[in-house]
């Protein structure tokens, strides 16, 4: 019986030999969900739903809707318990990852590779990120600061004036950069700024 537990380092491991420059960002808020791992890449954001053998498919559907309103890819890395049955329970563009339990550890196999997801917004892809990172992208394309404006207003007006390719490698760049040991001072500078 594979757990969560025994699933998430070596799932890394699989996506960043598999993806090469990669950055992980573990249990993100999405919607009403939690993804359980972004996968960023240069110019894209993938969303993985770990289903391991002790899970059910009670909130899939919910996960679903919401993953795939904030990323570009989405994949279900499912354990041997749910391997055979989890493409009827995913859409089509969805990737699935197996998962199985072997006497050297565990195996990845890729079942289905994502395609596009037809359903991704780009405004709500764009909330993943911090005021501070939108500051940013704001400042590197010569826009305003709207520094007392909110995070609405401020996504969509980098919607507005950003081309979406540009945009979307803009995006990856921040996450990859971003710093979860000195967010709270930047996001502290940032609003002493303002």
């Amino acid at each position: 019986m594979l757990y969560d537990k025994d699933i998430r380092e070596p799932l890394f491991d699989f996506l960043e030999e598999r993806y090469g420059k990669t950055r992980i960002i573990e249990e993100k808020q999405v919607g009403r969900s939690r993804a359980d791992v972004i996968l960023v890449r240069p110019s894209d954001l993938t969303g993985i739903e770990i289903k391991s053998d002790a899970d059910t498919y009670a909130r899939l559907e919910r996960q679903i809707k919401d993953y795939d309103q904030y990323f570009d890819f989405n994949y279900v890395a499912a354990g041997s318990r749910h391997g055979i049955h989890i493409a009827e329970h995913v859409p089509p563009w969805w990737g699935i990852i197996t998962i199985e339990q072997e006497e050297t550890g565990v195996d990845f196999y890729m079942l289905r590779e994502a395609a596009p997801n037809p359903n991704r917004r780009l405004r709500a892809k764009l909330s993943l990120l911090w005021r501070p990172e939108l500051a940013h992208i704001q400042e590197i394309n010569q826009m305003p600061k709207y520094r007392e404006k909110s995070k609405v207003f401020v996504i969509d007006k980098i919607l507005s004036k950003v081309p979406e390719p540009l945009l979307h490698e803009q995006i990856s760049q921040e996450l990859f950069e971003r710093d979860y040991t000195t967010i709270e001072e930047t996001i502290r500078q940032y609003k002493r700024s303002r």
